[in-house]
């Protein structure tokens, strides 16, 4: 297939309130939307490097210049250059997306699946941001009047004892039963004192802790796997791990409980298409996340998680980041009680 065209757009998306991680506070996200044109149908496609996160995150100019390249390249060979795009993830899942799109009978179904078509919704987790005890236990308390009954906490940001103040009123409300909690730490334990933080966690009934410690700590990493009364989740260590056979290796070493996807930060579809394989060979879990994409992004991302998890999902994904932005693409994507629906 040659196409006759591309076309980028580079977009700044404000979110509707400050999103704070261990890493700092995102107010505004920049991305590119990539068009491509046969002279008869589009197809549309949205890269979304993470700054401070992404194996990708270049300044914007060299980025748009690097994204332009592998456009000219798309477009003259009619074929994604998997191999040099391993480095650039965001632009590999924006350009698999644009092309799924431009191949489709309709630019927004990308694949051919009950959640594609209306049929059936995917369970997801309600996300909490970090921010002060009240603000966080004010959100919890809203994803729970909403319907939803697996909510994911971001930890780290503020007094670690407020922390485990907010969970423990939580569990004192809420048993297991009825709300699932998994947390999210984006590496700010430092390891002398996660596993004392991870014990403490431990009183009450946690699903999971992704990332407790700074990535890059293999051995430590393991350790904290064997060691740690919580399952571990590895989310920032799997970016920049782009070969097959080195994803394999270091899910063997550090022998987590589960890995969390995100094709913008871990290969595009392609990349996480590998990790899930590797993982289910030594019995590792997976969910898919989106990474702060535009409604774009996030449409492209829950079918590929209805593609590759198949029909009847059971385990919340992380694809609740479409209400975040005041100036959203709209896409008939809608969260009905706990679950995401393509309309």
């Amino acid at each position: 297939m040659s196409f006759c065209s591309y076309y980028l757009e580079k977009k700044e998306l404000h979110f509707k309130q400050p999103a704070g991680t261990s890493r700092g506070v995102y107010t505004t996200r920049t991305i590119w939307l990539v068009t491509l044109s046969d002279g008869e149908h589009q197809g549309v496609g949205e890269c979304a490097p993470l700054p401070d996160l992404s194996c990708d995150a270049l300044p914007d100019e060299t980025y748009e210049a690097k994204l332009h390249h592998f456009c000219q390249n798309l477009c003259q060979t009619g074929e994604l250059d998997t191999d040099a795009l391993r480095d650039y993830p965001s632009m590999l899942f924006g350009l698999e997306t644009a092309l799924l799109s431009l191949r489709s009978f309709h630019s927004s179904l990308l694949f051919d699946t009950p959640f594609s078509r209306g049929e059936e919704g995917i369970p997801i987790n309600g996300l909490v941001w970090m921010g002060s005890h009240d603000e966080m236990l004010q959100r919890l308390e809203e994803k729970l009047e909403k319907g939803f009954r697996c909510v994911k906490l971001k930890i780290g940001a503020i007094d670690f004892e407020q922390e485990l103040d907010l969970i423990r009123r939580i569990r004192d409300r809420f048993s297991f039963h009825e709300v699932e909690l998994r947390l999210d730490a984006n590496g700010a334990f430092p390891y002398e004192e996660a596993l004392y933080k991870l014990e403490l966690l431990s009183q009450y009934a946690i699903h999971s802790i992704e990332q407790p410690i700074k990535q890059g700590q293999w051995a430590y990493m393991a350790e904290l796997c064997r060691e740690s009364p919580l399952p571990i989740a590895l989310d920032e260590e799997l970016i920049g791990v782009n070969d097959p056979e080195m994803k394999a290796h270091m899910l063997h070493i550090i022998k987590p409980r589960y890995i969390i996807l995100k094709p913008s930060l871990h290969g595009g579809m392609i990349g996480c298409r590998e990790w899930i394989a590797a993982a289910r060979e030594q019995g590792i879990g997976s969910w898919i996340t989106s990474a702060l994409e535009s409604n774009i992004g996030l449409n492209a991302i829950a079918q590929f998680a209805s593609a590759v998890y198949g029909p009847h999902i059971s385990l919340p994904q992380g694809l609740g980041t479409g209400q975040l932005f005041t100036d959203n693409i709209p896409l008939p994507l809608t969260i009905r009680g706990d679950s995401l629906f393509l309309r």
